[in-house]
This record gives structure tokens, sequence and C-alpha cells, in this order.
């Protein structure tokens, strides 16, 4: 009895020894603070950052506005309002074509307050439309700023690429586009867009006109 109370005794008075053994053995470690945001460490290739709008090689977008996106968003952080494309000249009346096949997506947004980055909206999407890129500096100060619209999430024009609205490939379908056969915009497609930059500025001329008058 007298031992189980010596050796108790012993356990008690070395106990935080050992505690702030460990203590000190930690003080002389490497500490491994990351310098941020002076020095940012590179993402992970599948991190789920800021969406993106992804955009067919000619310059024509994706997103068809079927709003599945939205549907499956479980934080109803979504909004999509699609539209029809038209193929009408603008002379005549017509908003132009601005993707492939019937309808297009209007207005997109995404609010990132509500965000939760699960990649619910990138499985449901059919087309690839929507992505996720490796960006993630997303802090504000104004809550307003931080619902992103079509215009912030829609990816930039790259080489080769045409800046809708304008026609399809001449003699291509929507599949085509899906079957990779549109490597490029055309010379017509360029044409087009030129031809309708100089109807907008003849219209506004023309407005101005009408104004002094």
């Amino acid at each position: 009895m007298a031992e189980d109370n010596k050796s108790g005794f012993f356990s008690d008075l070395f106990a935080p020894v050992g505690g702030f053994g460990v203590t000190f053995a930690t003080m002389f470690r490497k500490v491994y603070t990351e310098e941020y945001p002076e020095e940012k460490r590179p993402t992970q290739k599948r991190f789920h950052g800021r969406h993106q709008l992804n955009r067919h090689p000619d310059g024509l977008e994706k997103c068809v506005g079927c709003e599945l996106c939205a549907w499956a968003c479980p934080a109803d952080a979504i909004f999509v309002e699609g539209a029809s494309n038209d193929d009408t000249p603008f002379e005549d009346g017509g908003t132009g074509r601005f993707s492939p096949g019937e309808r297009f997506g209007k207005i997109y947004q995404i609010n990132y307050l509500r965000c939760i980055f699960c990649g619910l909206c990138i499985e449901a999407c059919p087309t690839r439309a929507l992505t996720m890129t490796n960006f993630y500096e997303l802090a504000d100060d104004n809550r307003a700023d931080l619902i992103f619209t079509k215009d912030q999430l829609l990816a930039p024009l790259q080489e080769g690429m045409v800046q809708p609205p304008h026609p399809m490939v001449a003699g291509l379908e929507e599949r085509d586009y899906y079957l990779g056969k549109v490597v490029s915009g055309t010379e017509a497609q360029r044409e087009y867009v030129a031809a309708e930059v100089v109807a907008d500025v003849a219209a506004d001329v023309a407005r101005a006109e009408e104004g002094d008058a």
C-alpha cells in the first residue's frame, strides 16, 4: 500500500515536467508559417475556387440557360435566366446568337455569400459550361460585390475567338460543337461582328443627330 502511494506521488510530481518537456521541444522546431498574402502557395489542381463560364473555340458561350446548376445548388446560390437565341440581324430587330442551339444564359449570377464550393453545379452542367478555377481570394467588405454576374464569370476571349453575338460556323449544327469540330472563329463570323459594330455606330450617330435637332 505504501509503495502504491509512493509511485503515485512521483507520478504526480513529474507529470507537469513531462508536459513542459513537450512545450520546450516544440519551441525549438522550425516554424512553417505561410507569409500570406506576400507569398501565396499554389493550390491543388482540383481545388474548388471561383466559377467560370466557358466558351466554345469560336467564342460562343457553352451555357444554354438550362438552369440545372441552379436546381442542383444546395445553398440556392445560383440564379439563371435563359433566353432564346435569335439569328435575325440587328437592323431587323434581332438580338443575335450567343450560344449554339436554341437558348443561352441571358442572366447568370452566383452569390458567394451562400456558395459552399461543393461542386454539385459542375456535375449537373450538361454542356461543361460551368467549371471551377483555382481563384480563392473572394473576401470583400461589401456584400453586393460578392454577387458575381455573367460578365465577371465569363471566360476571357482566347486567340481565334470572336466576341458574340454572331452566327454558328457555317455548315455545322449544335452537336458538331460538342464533337470538337469547331477549332476557331471563321472569317464570316468576324465580318458579321464588324458589320454589326458599324451598324451600331451608325444608329448611335443617327440618334445623336435626332437629339440635336
